[in-house]
């Protein structure tokens, strides 16, 4: 088989359609290497311990293992792992490790994971090019009007405490609930774009936001799974970019749509288009990525070509004591124990919910300004969020050089390296933040040529996604093992107090305007609350080593690190 079709068929086997082929073949199509009839059964699997106990002993203690925690059962690790065989990867370049699969396809889901964040954040924002439109029909003011956007954003931010724990559980993994979520998300799309009133349009709003969230909640864990630790940080870079991207394009997909189709519920009706694609792509043509999953469907081929059950995953053994709710029970509260408890994640949290927030409220400048203000077309209104598109895409590429050098290759050199190597980008980014505000504030005159604020933008993008990323690094490379979490537990507070600030920030920007300088003032004071947070990446800079110390998830130094990187194969 050429390496082409080899591809293909790791891409078939391994998604959701693929897995329904080989069940309702009997495991004679798209068969895995156990199910060849030369397969060799490593040793390990057919050692002495699955020998000296019959089948049917074997299932009561497999009963006993997985059921309700007897207190007759297995009490320490050692006598588990005398009774019961752990399966791993076959080998540090086991093809079936989604660390080793061949970068093309670790390229292409990244690609499509990365779609499908931006796709989150279009589909917050594309139908505000046409409030006016909606504010006629509805007969509502324009605060009214942007309810459905806060709730949208609220409602991403609940999301991931649900979905991104659920994802970590070895029997869910991460596609299955992209394509569920995916397919509620779509149905919303038809009474949405058909509502009669603000209140049912708002509510469904609300929904979707919660089913369209599984990108936020595990679009780092599906980076986290394919990565190995020293590009990590690139890879997350993908999934940031795709995010922040779909912030600043949202405005720009609606205003095509308002122009092409002069009815705000289009934008709906594009959101069932797309989602429908990537519903189907996600059926047919995207593998599981989740290590534990992975590993449990082969401890499920390796039971039935043993007959022996006693062979389990490292996640069977963790979770000894605890039935199948408890353990749901336990990852579901894992993202506000985080969020909550820990000193890290809290506080970081804290931090880029007010940076969220900034955002959110500072976006409201640019229809009020080049719309109201300069009076441009709805297009030409839209248009001006490019700037930021373009200043992302070169702070992305600022971002990556410095992260390559300041932690990529010392890993590679098997140097030490901290989390806090990500927090001198950081601070540059926070540095850069204010600046692009108060350019943008002070060059958006009623005289002066509107080109100059648009630098401004391009600032303010390139500084975003260089301290949102290098600050998600840094809590990524803290708590690794539980990424998908930490990562929900920073969606839903930064979503949350996000969402609620474009409700007063065409107030705020207006409100404070002058003749000559219409959103100057409005900026300045987001723009000095922005430069006094500077402080908070040098905090974690000089502090980040002793509150990761008294973290109970978080390493609190090398090992871990060390740890991982062999676990990577390094």
């Amino acid at each position: 088989m050429t390496a082409h079709g080899g591809m293909i068929k790791l891409i078939l086997r391994g998604s959701f359609l693929g897995k329904f082929i080989y069940k309702v073949s009997g495991g004679k199509l798209l068969i895995h290497k156990e199910d060849h009839t030369d397969y060799v059964i490593p040793e390990k699997y057919i050692s002495k311990q699955s020998l000296l106990a019959s089948k049917d002993s074997s299932i009561e203690k497999e009963e006993e293992f997985i059921g309700t925690g007897s207190q007759d059962g297995i009490s320490t690790t050692n006598d588990l792992e005398s009774k019961y065989i752990i399966v791993t990867w076959d080998g540090e370049d086991d093809p079936e490790n989604p660390n080793n699969w061949p970068l093309p396809i670790r390229i292409y889901v990244s690609f499509i994971t990365g779609v499908m964040s931006t796709f989150t954040y279009i589909a917050s924002a594309n139908y505000t090019p046409g409030l006016k439109q909606l504010q006629d029909e509805f007969g509502i003011d324009h605060t009214k009007a942007t309810l459905p956007l806060s709730l949208f954003v609220i409602g991403y931010g609940i999301g991931p405490m649900i979905f991104s724990p659920l994802s970590e559980y070895k029997s869910i993994g991460r596609v299955r609930i992209f394509i569920i979520t995916l397919a509620i998300f779509s149905i919303l799309q038809i009474p949405t774009a058909l509502a009669k009133n603000i209140t049912s349009l708002t509510i469904l709003r609300f929904i979707a936001g919660i089913f369209s969230s599984p990108p936020l909640a595990m679009g780092g864990g599906v980076f986290v799974d394919m990565y190995s630790l020293p590009y990590m940080p690139v890879g997350l870079a993908l999934w940031g970019i795709g995010a922040y991207l779909g912030v600043s394009l949202g405005p720009v997909v609606g205003a095509a749509l308002q122009v092409g189709t002069n009815d705000w519920r289009w934008s709906f009706w594009f959101l069932l288009i797309v989602s429908g694609a990537l519903l189907f792509l996600y059926l047919t043509f995207v593998p599981e990525t989740y290590h534990p999953m992975i590993l449990n469907e082969k401890a499920e081929r390796l039971r039935r070509l043993t007959g022996n059950p006693n062979i389990i995953i490292q996640e069977d053994l963790n979770s000894n004591h605890q039935s199948i709710s408890g353990s749901l029970k336990e990852i579901l509260w894992r993202p506000i124990e985080i969020g909550i408890f820990e000193p890290v994640i809290m506080l970081i949290n804290i931090y880029i919910s007010v940076m969220y927030a900034i955002m959110y409220l500072w976006f409201e400048a640019f229809p009020y300004y080049y719309g109201e203000v300069r009076e441009f077309s709805i297009m030409g209104s839209g248009l001006t969020y490019l700037s930021i598109v373009i200043g992302t895409l070169c702070g992305a590429l600022i971002y990556i050089c410095l992260t390559f050098k300041q932690y990529t290759y010392p890993l590679l050199r098997k140097e030490t390296v901290h989390p806090e190597a990500f927090l001198p980008i950081a601070i540059l980014g926070s540095i850069l933040l204010p600046l692009g505000i108060f350019i943008f504030g002070w060059s958006a005159t009623t005289t002066n040529h509107w080109f100059g604020s648009l630098i401004g933008g391009a600032i303010y993008g390139a500084s975003g996604i260089i301290m949102f990323q290098t600050l998600l690094n840094y809590v990524g490379m803290s708590f690794f093992r539980f990424v998908a979490s930490a990562f929900a537990s920073n969606a839903f507070m930064r979503s949350v107090v996000g969402g609620c600030f474009p409700l007063f920030g065409r107030a705020l920007f207006k409100n404070l305007s002058t003749k000559k300088f219409p959103v100057a003032w409005g900026s300045t004071i987001l723009g000095v609350i922005t430069f006094l947070l500077i402080s908070v990446p040098v905090l974690f800079y000089f502090n980040g080593p002793k509150l990761r110390a008294t973290s109970k998830y978080a390493g609190t130094g090398d090992e871990e690190v060390d740890k991982q990187f062999k676990n990577d194969g390094h």
